[in-house]
């Protein structure tokens, strides 16, 4: 688990990055789509939530980068509509675009460190 210096300094990273090269969604997961459709969100609203991630939102990471090999990954949650999401982001390539892998409903209760209840 990282702490919370080190998720607020890979949020300033990934949000810095994310303004100069944008940001690739992996939309052609089914379950990616399907949350976009069940939540009525555009690309826009989608890419507001992520820029408006905070630490405690942070769940866990860094993790390993199992499907690409590129940069470790990082999962956050957010609730929408009262529903929890289950948000993964990397920083993706050097001089490339930050990715958004998984951005859909949460498949089991998240935990989130720093945050209080």
């Amino acid at each position: 688990m990282a702490t919370k210096e080190e998720v607020a300094q890979f949020l300033n990273d990934f949000k810095v990055k994310m303004s100069i090269f944008r940001i690739l969604f992996r939309d052609e997961r089914k379950k990616n789509t399907q949350a976009l459709l069940s939540l009525e969100m555009s690309w826009e609203s989608r890419k507001k939530v992520i820029e408006n991630l905070v630490v405690e939102d942070y769940c866990e990471g860094p993790l390993d980068d199992k499907l690409y090999g590129i940069a470790s990954m990082w999962v956050f949650g957010k609730y929408l509509k009262e529903i929890e999401m289950y948000i993964k982001i990397s920083m993706g390539r050097p001089n490339s675009s930050v990715l958004c892998v998984s951005f859909h409903e949460a498949e089991h209760s998240m935990v989130y460190p720093f945050k209080k209840h």
